[in-house]
């Protein structure tokens, strides 16, 4: 079922978006299938997003309150992700998002992509 604000420890969300937002405190995580060149930003002419723009995104998402689910991973196994499907505009594919929390709490991107779903 899709968590949101109110369910994840708030604190904790906090921390997950300064550190989407922060250089040093995160990283690409594997398996992944990490395209933020491959995705339009919504709200411009056609550009698509950098690596730090899709942080950013990402981050400002949580911020906003976007649902979200949280998993456990089986690579590595147990590994704690989050996980969120976005609408970027009509008649486009969702876009799949997953942060994996990694060792020393870095957030490892996974995923962002247009879902295959």
């Amino acid at each position: 079922m899709p968590l949101g604000v109110d369910d994840m420890n708030l604190d904790t969300l906090r921390q997950l978006v300064a550190r989407c937002r922060c250089k040093g405190q995160r990283d690409l995580g594997w398996p992944r299938e990490w395209c933020p060149n491959r995705i339009k930003q919504p709200g411009t002419d056609g550009y698509y997003f950098s690596d730090v723009g899709a942080w950013e995104f990402i981050a400002d998402q949580l911020e906003a309150g976007h649902p979200y689910e949280e998993l456990y991973l089986d690579k590595p196994p147990g590994a704690l992700a989050i996980v969120m499907k976005i609408r970027l505009a009509p008649n486009v594919p969702l876009l799949y998002v997953k942060v994996q929390i990694g060792p020393g709490n870095k957030v490892l991107g996974r995923s962002f992509h247009y879902s295959n779903h």
